[in-house]
């Protein structure tokens, strides 16, 4: 069967947020395109967040509305802590760059099924322990995505040399 109008949208949006082809410009998987551990590690200042910190943050907040969809219990994460997570933990590698960005991805699969499961009408409740309703949520994390892409983008626009027509 297929999702109600409701749905159908929200499945459309997190689809534009995420990984697919949107009017408002890189959504957040084509900003982590094709970086390295070491380019997802570099900092603007000490006591500020990097990409790679970034992209394990998005899927967390995934996870966060994942779980209150299916109505788990908390700290099924896989990374353990919660909202911000440091990273890398040692020197950039490649390997767990990789994993994180698996991660992300898997969590992304993941709520976007939860959502396709839902009902219209099941958008409008609150689940246990919130006090957001689902549709909320959805959107939310909808928003979350493309604000932390924006972040990316400038991160690495910040990273790279300025080019001779900026200088001043």
């Amino acid at each position: 069967m297929p999702p109600g109008p409701r749905i159908a949208v929200l499945l459309r949006l997190i689809d534009q947020a995420y990984d697919k082809r949107s009017w408002h410009g890189t959504n957040l998987r084509g900003s982590l395109r094709g970086l390295s551990a070491e380019e997802a590690a570099w900092r603007p200042s000490a006591d500020r967040h990097n990409i790679w910190e970034l992209a394990v943050h998005a899927a967390y907040w995934k996870y966060s509305v994942l779980r209150r969809l299916r109505g788990g219990e908390r700290g099924g994460f896989p990374v353990k802590g919660s909202n911000w997570f440091r990273r890398p933990e040692g020197g950039p590698d490649e390997k767990a760059w990789k994993e994180d960005l698996a991660l992300l991805g898997r969590m992304h699969r993941e709520l976007r099924e939860a959502v396709a499961g839902l009902s219209d009408e099941a958008l409008d409740q609150i689940p246990p322990g919130s006090k957001t309703r689902l549709d909320d949520l959805v959107s939310g994390v909808v928003f979350h995505d493309i604000y932390h892409a924006g972040q990316i983008q400038l991160l690495k626009r910040l990273r790279q040399k300025p080019r001779a027509s900026e200088k001043r």
